[in-house]
């Protein structure tokens, strides 16, 4: 956006070095195409020798190998092509490479029924112990952007084409999986509501056999008759409800979500904009969690106490997000609504990482100040608003082609 490709670049390249590192945490070995969580740059002042050291989980907390970051990879190197014209770079043998050893890594076959990713709870953006195990939407909603990424910039060559052909079948099962499953509206609410359960063979309406009296309570209040949203998991006997704000606007944004549930997510936002943005964009889970769940979920994580930080804090890192989605959606008004109010305390506050509290009115408790991320999403909000051009970047269509009849699943008949 500010016309600086060649950092971006060189960011690209150097990180796809630190793939090919061999990646070991106690001794066990990591799939070769695993990027890293982070790194350091270590400055020697006597050689004036800068090192590189990477982190690919053998260093965070919990010992979690992150599964995003090879996602955001993909649609970083979309972005600098789609921005810069310049194709040479994706076409090189090692971005080649690198994208391969990715999506071999997440299109490997194995046991699982489902088209979505298995991952481990702290393994994204939630990198702590918040009940995200299995099916989190955040990772699915990349998943199919990164594959949807690599589609448009993977060579026709020997190794491209068979990687090509397994992305496109992925590509129709798990669409075809999130809006028919991970849903949520009025109608499909009250139709879990009234499902029967212990439901055998193909003919089954509740596939994943959901007791209706493990709907929590407050999902009831908090559905409008209009709007909806991608939940946070589905997996066997169990759906985890809650609204989580990344992986809402990713799947708005790589068009996962349909033109009709990208406007029914815009409608919920503003519908429970008290919950949702409160005084301080932007809650990035909601509800928490709380009292003895609270002790069992996170293992007394005392970052994650209610309200806070993962656990219902809000980051101001995502008005981008919020900001890309409003735009692609008509909706720009929401983003400079969220914007406006970012700004009577942002830049008092000193950058924050995080707020906490149910309306995001308090610094987070450990939050720090001068956050690059916290900054940049405010200003690539700001640039996205001036000049909406900007959203071809990270926004993709809707692929016609892959546009299913989605039924939705009526449940039994009086």
């Amino acid at each position: 956006m500010n016309g600086e490709p060649e950092i971006v670049k060189n960011f690209l390249l150097k990180t796809l070095q630190l793939q090919g590192w061999e990646k070991k945490v106690d001794r066990f070995k990591l799939g070769e195409g695993a990027m890293p969580a982070s790194f350091k740059v270590l400055h020697d002042p006597v050689r004036k020798l800068d090192t590189i050291i990477a982190d690919f989980g053998e260093s965070a907390i919990g010992r979690v190998a992150p599964v995003d970051s090879g996602f955001w990879w993909i649609i970083l190197l979309r972005a600098y092509t789609k921005s810069t014209g310049d194709l040479s770079l994706a076409e090189r043998p090692e971005c080649q490479k690198g994208m391969r050893l990715i999506l071999t890594l997440c299109l490997a076959e194995g046991f699982d029924t489902f088209p979505t990713l298995l991952c481990a709870d702290g393994c994204s953006m939630i990198d702590r112990r918040m009940d995200v195990y299995g099916y989190p939407i955040e990772i699915q909603a990349l998943f199919y952007m990164a594959l949807r990424c690599a589609l448009s910039m993977l060579k026709q060559d020997a190794e491209g084409k068979d990687c090509i052909e397994r992305i496109e079948k992925r590509l129709h099962a798990l669409s075809y999986h999130m809006r028919s499953y991970f849903w949520l509206d009025f109608q499909q609410l009250n139709d879990i509501y009234r499902y029967k359960t212990e439901e055998y063979s193909h003919t089954a309406v509740n596939k994943f056999n959901v007791i209706p009296d493990s709907i929590p309570d407050w999902i009831f209040d908090f559905m409008p008759t209009r709007g909806g949203y991608f939940i946070g998991n589905v997996s066997p006997a169990r759906m985890d409800f809650r609204w989580f704000c990344l992986g809402n606007c990713i799947a708005i944004l790589s068009s996962l979500a349909t033109p009709e549930q990208s406007v029914a997510i815009m409608d919920l936002i503003e519908a429970r904009w008290d919950e949702l943005v409160g005084e301080m964009p932007l809650k990035i889970a909601y509800p928490a969690i709380e009292k003895h769940e609270w002790r069992i979920v996170t293992g007394c994580d005392p970052k994650n106490t209610r309200w806070s930080y993962h656990n219902g804090g809000s980051w101001p890192v995502l008005l981008w997000l919020l900001t890309a989605a409003c735009i692609k959606t008509g909706r720009p008004q929401i983003a400079r609504q969220a914007i406006d109010l970012a700004e009577t305390r942002l830049l008092k506050d000193g950058w924050p990482e995080y707020y906490d509290g149910k309306l995001g009115r308090f610094i987070g408790k450990q939050a720090r100040k001068y956050q690059t991320w916290s900054i940049a999403g405010y200003l690539v909000a700001k640039m996205m608003l001036e000049d909406p051009s900007h959203l071809g970047m990270i926004a993709l269509e809707e692929d016609k082609q892959r546009k299913p009849m989605i039924k939705r699943s009526s449940s039994w008949n009086c």
